[in-house]
């Protein structure tokens, strides 16, 4: 029987802070297929999604269909939107969240992840990472700051992991990242200039997909997934009216759930995908498709 196999693959998930997002489904669905996980968490909430794993509350969401709980190898500690410790402001390096973190930079990240696992040692790395700071405020209200904020931790973000990790990464090992259709069409409510972050993303997986692919025999790949509602889609205070819009006007008329967009990552990142690069696949009930609904 064809299956997803991941035996013996090590994956990198950037971007996990709590067990109800995008990241940590995906990092299950990897355990699941048999990779070794790691995570990278944002200091400032890493404190609080250690404390929870520790005491057990979110053993629920860590079983595996085998009876065991997911693990993981290390948790890192990683802010998306410093490349160097260098970049860092003083306020942020000395802050209490993240004085005890150690270098928590995307450089940082590279090189504790090869002082841990040494070269040619990343088979899967997913990119799970957005913040935009106004995203509730219409992109003609959004300010210059807030909006290079969310291309820089929505978008370079993935330039600069590729560029450090491509070198680290086994042949035709696969990069991962997630966008939204707002990158795409007019999304109501969907501001702070996150929308171009995500068409950001997109160009950029394209370009990637094709310097990387010949640099380094990596897939890059963008899984533009329907709203669901965890942690930060909530920032932009209409998540619940999202998700009932696409339950009832796409062609599949109910909810998508994370498990959905999960096993698509794992597909992806499975040699079973080794003929895929460069490509935007939807995870949306197929709402994407969509010019008008009818009854």
């Amino acid at each position: 029987m064809l299956g997803i196999d991941l035996s013996g693959k090590r994956a990198l998930v950037a971007g996990v802070a709590d067990a109800g997002g995008f990241g940590f489904a995906i990092a299950k669905a990897l355990a699941e297929a048999g990779a070794r996980v790691c995570v990278a968490s944002w200091p400032p909430a890493m404190g609080i999604f250690e404390t929870m794993l520790k005491r057990g509350k979110f053993d629920d969401a860590r079983r595996l269909s085998d009876g065991s709980l997911l693990e993981f190898e290390r948790i890192y500690a990683l802010d998306a939107a410093y490349d160097e410790m260098s970049d860092v402001p003083e306020d942020i390096r000395t802050n209490k969240r993240y004085a005890e973190r150690g270098d928590f930079s995307i450089g940082g990240l590279a090189r504790a992840w090869q002082s841990d696992f040494g070269d040619d040692s990343l088979d899967i790395l997913v990119h799970s990472l957005a913040n935009g700071p106004e995203v509730a405020k219409d992109l003609l209200d959004t300010s210059r700051k807030g909006y290079l904020a969310a291309l820089s931790v929505s978008a370079y973000s993935l330039v600069s992991l590729v560029n450090r990790f491509g070198p680290l990464m086994r042949k035709r090992g696969s990069v991962l990242s997630l966008s939204y259709l707002a990158s795409q069409q007019v999304i109501p409510g969907y501001g702070g200039g996150m929308s171009a972050a995500k068409a950001a993303l997109e160009c950029d997986t394209r370009y990637l997909s094709y310097q990387a692919g010949r640099r380094y025999d990596v897939r890059v790949n963008t899984i533009s997934a329907g709203p669901c509602a965890t942690r930060a889609a909530s920032a932009t205070g209409i998540i619940g009216e999202y998700i009932e819009h696409y339950a009832e006007h796409a062609p599949l008329q109910e909810k998508l759930t994370l498990d959905e967009v999960a096993y698509v990552a794992a597909f992806l990142s499975s040699p079973l995908a080794n003929g895929i690069t460069g490509t935007v696949v939807f995870v949306d009930k197929g709402f994407h498709a969509m010019g008008m609904s009818y009854g």
